[in-house]
Parts: structure tokens; C-alpha cells; sequence
């Protein structure tokens, strides 16, 4: 009897309370793909840290982006084979739950929602930013009222979007990324061209493959530019996030993510290339303090009258991830509401659009008065709170790692290839994720390291805010353990079936099934 209710409340076509579930088969490779690039904003990415990482290492910051890219690739393989068994839209919170408990679960979870909180208004002001700079607005983009203004109008109308539908976030997605691409590869191109025909503006270096030796400076300035470099991939899961709305969910998803990180390396080394070679050492190092408005500085240098070419690159890059970094925070948010981890509301399907309307509007809300609140205090608290997600990005994809090594921990043994890339690939790449989450504490730690300088507590500001979103994630954990008592009753390896919806993706996945081989 208890089985059949369960059945009907949660099978397939049905969500949370026997609503509606997320649309299925609404995206297919080539769109997850594309909005795990989006999610990344790799136009912004590469603009805000291509300063800092050239201030640290030289000529060898592609070489940086190299060595970055390693522990990304080995946590996206655990996110492909974690799916396989777990087409769950809440990811690492699903998958951390079955394989090592709910409390561990629930903080993996929680640290997906805050990431996308502390970004979401960042993008929203940089895309803004770059988008007036672009059309010769320079007076609005140095407004705070007109900036703030638009960029909180921004994310309204990109949380619409996504709440109207996961097949037009991909289209809007599609476009975006294309036209990211297209003016990447044009200044990637001129920059390059100007370098051998020696009409270059700045101190030209040709281009040289030692670049690529992440080494060349040293242990301690490869330890800062990893830090920086990490950053840069995040985000590529988001396509992962969007498993019970894509075609083929048990392979698709992950290989998407896996491929996400091998174009983001390909774009960011060549992208690095140009940077460096047009540029030269010197005039990055002057100018790394002005992180991502340093490609504002090079657009006019390379491109001249064109220069509108690269700062719309950068616009359109933080417009897409905008969207797309709003999606983890938002289906983790389902995930957890529709497993009891979080109040029941939060798990609500638009029983038209099919997406998550209440989570998602929720996300975006918080986004909006966390980038409100932190630029009264000064625009250096709202990068002081960006430079706090290395913190959250690093602990739960390790944790991620972690979770595939000990998930399929008996099925290591039976092929090499089990063996190195479900269980020490992801180990490693956990373990230079947790390396790294210890040095950007001792790194945080002193005040000087921040960019107010000031000191919160004798600690620098973005080590504060990092500790004050683990304690609150705690005390909330804590606090609905003792309202809610069902999902904290899991146990690693078992899930009650009827606490996680059957999804209709075509191939008869259903929670609490027994672990599938690795193919």
C-alpha cells in the first residue's frame, strides 16, 4: 500500500505532491554543452584574471590555465559517472547524500546555492558595464544608480527566461554563445596578426611553446595562479544540473560537462596566447589591478574603432552566465525541496513552463539584495564576496570526487579503467581542490589579500564572508533537522524511493535501483 502511494505521488510525469515534473527531453547534447560554456562566461572569466595570473607567472600564464585545467577534468569525470547512476537535477547534493549521508549531502547543496547567490549580481553589473562601454554610454556605466539599475532589470529578465522554459534559456543560450565566440576568435586573430606584422601598439612578444610551462615561475607563483585559474572553469556542471530535462540523461549531461572543460582550455590558452604576445609582460603587470576592464583597455589597443568587438564579448559572456549560473542554485534548490532537505515550497514545478518558478524567482531575489546590500557598503565588499567562492567551489567539487570514489567503490577493482578514472582520477582532482581550499584560507587570511585591504575581525573580508556562509549554512542545517526528520534518516547507499521522484527519461531509471557497472 505505502509503495503504490508513493507510486502515484511521485511517478513518472509527476513532481513533488504529485504536481508536475521538469520538462523531459527538452534540450539535447549541443544545447547542455552550450550552457555549461555560458555558465562558465568565459569572455569575463578570461578578462577579470588574464592581469593577475600575467602579474604572478609571466609569459607562463597559459601554461597556468594549462595546470588549472587538470583537477576540473578529473571532478567533471566524476560528475559523468556520478549521473550514470543518478540522473538527479540536484547533483553533487543528490549524489554526496547517497554516497557518504545527508549531512554531508545537505552542505554540498547548500554551498551550489550560495555560489550562484554571490555571482549572479557581478555578471548582471559587468555585463551591464561593458554593454554601455560598448555603445559609447560611459557615462551611464559610470552611474552606480544606472548601473545597479539595469543590472537588477538584467537578472529579472534573465530568471524570466529561465522560468518561461529550458528550451528557451538554450536558445537565448545558443545565440549568446556564438556570438561570445565570434569575438573572441576576431581579437584572438588581430591581436596575433599584429604581433608578427609588427604593428602592435604595446611591448609585442612573439609567441613561444615554453609558455606553456605551468613551472616556469615557480611553486609559489603557480599556487596563486591555480587559485585564479580554478575560477575560470567554474561552472561548466550547469549542464549536468539540467539531467532530467536532457535527451540520453544517463550519458549526455556528463559528457557535456567533460566537454565543456576541454573547449573552455582550448579558448582560454589560445585567448592567453594572444593577450601575452600582443601585450607583453609589462603592461599586463601595471595594469592587473583592473581585473576584467583590462580587455576594456586592450580592445582599443588591438582593435582601434572595433574595440566594440571585445567589450561586447565580455557583455555577452556575463549576460549568458547570468542566466545559466542562476540554474544550479535554483534545480539543487528542487532537488533538496523534493527530498524533504529544504521546506516542501521551494520544490513548487510551474505546471506550465515546467521549470522550478518558485526556487528559481527565490535564487534571483536573494542574488539581487546580497549585490544591493554589498555595493552600499562599497564596491569593494561586492569583490571582496566573489573572491570568497574559491572557498565554495573548491569544497564541493572535491567533496564531488570524494563522493565518485566512494560511491562505486566496488566496482574499482574490477578494470584499470575503473580504477584510474572513477576512483584516482577523482581522488586527485579532490585532493588539489582541497590543497588549493587551504591555501585560499591561509591566502584570505591576511587583510592586505582582499581588495579593501581592510581588516574584518583580523581576518581579510573575503575569508569573513566564506565563514559566515558555512555557519549559516550549519545553524539553517541544523535548525530544519529538528522540523524535518525524514530526509536526515537516509543512510549512504540507501535512498527511500519514495522521497525521490521517478523522472521520465526513457531509460527506466529509478532512485534506490543497485549500483549500474561503469560503461
Amino acid at each position: 500500500m505505502a509503495d503504490r502511494i508513493a507510486d502515484e505521488r511521485t511517478g513518472p510525469g509527476r513532481g513533488e505532491g504529485g504536481g508536475p515534473s521538469l520538462k523531459p527531453n527538452a534540450i539535447g547534447f549541443v544545447d547542455a554543452l552550450v550552457i555549461g560554456l555560458n555558465s562558465t562566461s568565459p569572455a569575463y572569466s578570461i578578462a577579470a584574471v588574464i592581469g593577475p595570473v600575467v602579474a604572478l607567472v609571466g609569459i607562463y600564464a597559459p601554461g597556468v590555465m594549462l595546470a588549472s585545467f587538470v583537477p576540473m577534468l578529473l571532478i567533471a569525470s566524476a560528475f559523468y559517472f556520478l549521473n550514470r547512476i543518478d540522473q538527479d537535477c540536484g547533483t553533487t547534493f543528490s549524489w554526496v547524500t547517497r554516497a557518504m549521508g545527508p549531512w554531508a549531502g545537505w552542505l554540498g547543496g547548500w554551498a551550489i546555492m550560495m555560489t550562484g547567490v554571490l555571482v549572479v549580481g557581478s555578471l548582471a553589473d559587468v555585463a551591464v558595464s561593458f554593454g554601455l562601454l560598448a555603445f559609447g554610454l560611459d557615462s551611464l556605466a559610470e552611474s552606480d544608480l544606472w548601473r545597479q539599475l539595469l543590472a537588477v532589470l538584467l537578472i529579472l529578465v534573465m530568471t524570466a527566461v529561465c522560468v518561461i522554459g529550458t528550451e528557451a534559456s538554450a536558445r537565448v543560450q545558443n545565440v549568446l554563445i556564438l556570438a561570445q565566440v565570434a569575438f573572441l576568435l576576431v581579437f584572438a586573430v588581430v591581436a596575433i596578426y599584429r604581433v608578427y606584422a609588427d604593428t602592435g601598439t604595446l611591448g609585442s612578444t612573439t609567441p613561444d611553446v615554453e609558455w606553456l610551462n605551468p613551472f616556469g615561475e615557480g611553486g609559489a607563483a603557480l599556487t596563486g595562479g591555480l587559485l585564479l585559474g580554478v575560477f575560470i572553469y567554474w561552472g561548466w556542471e550547469s549542464a549536468v544540473n539540467l539531467t532530467e530535462e536532457t535527451e540520453d540523461s544517463v550519458s549526455a549531461p556528463g559528457k557535456a560537462g567533460v566537454w565543456s572543460t576541454i573547449v573552455l582550455l582550448v579558448t582560454y590558452v589560445s585567448v592567453g596566447f594572444a593577450v601575452v604576445a600582443y601585450s607583453g609582460v609589462a603592461f599586463l603587470s601595471e595594469n592587473a589591478a583592473e581585473e576584467e576592464f583590462l580587455f576594456a583597455l586592450l580592445a582599443g589597443e588591438v582593435l582601434g574603432g572595433w574595440d566594440w568587438v571585445l567589450l561586447l564579448a565580455v557583455s555577452t559572456s556575463a549576460i549568458a552566465s547570468t542566466q545559466t549560473t542562476i540554474i544550479p542554485a535554483s534545480r539543487t534548490a528542487l532537488s533538496m525541496a523534493r527530498r524533504q532537505a529544504v521546506p516542501r515550497h521551494y520544490g513548487h514545478i510551474s505546471p506550465r513552463f515546467r521549470t522550478p518558478d518558485v526556487s528559481t524567482w527565490w535564487v534571483a531575489g536573494i542574488a539581487i539584495v546580497w549585490y544591493l546590500v554589498l555595493n552600499q557598503i562599497s564596491a569593494n565588499a561586492l569583490f571582496d564576496s566573489l573572491t570568497a567562492l574559491s572557498l565554495l567551489i573548491a569544497f564541493y567539487y572535491a567533496l564531488t570526487g570524494v563522493a565518485c570514489a566512494v560511491y562505486y567503490r566496488r566496482e574499482l577493482t574490477r578494470s584499470v579503467r575503473n580504477l584510474l578514472l572513477i576512483g584516482v582520477g577523482p581522488l586527485v582532482g579532490a585532493a588539489l581542490l582541497a590543497w588549493l581550499l587551504v591555501e585560499s584560507v591561509r591566502d584570505m587570511s591576511d587583510p592586505a589579500n582582499s581588495y579593501s585591504g581592510e581588516s574584518w575581525f583580523g581576518l581579510g573580508p573575503p575569508l569573513v564572508i566564506g565563514i559566515a556562509i558555512a555557519l549559516a549554512g550549519v545553524v539553517l542545517m541544523l535548525v530544519w533537522r529538528l522540523q524535518a526528520t525524514r530526509f536526515w534518516a537516509e543512510r549512504p547507499g540507501v535512498v527511500d524511493p519514495a522521497l525521490v521522484p521517478h523522472r521520465e527519461t526513457g531509460h527506466g531509471h529509478r532512485a534506490g535501483r543497485g549500483k549500474e557497472p561503469p560503461r
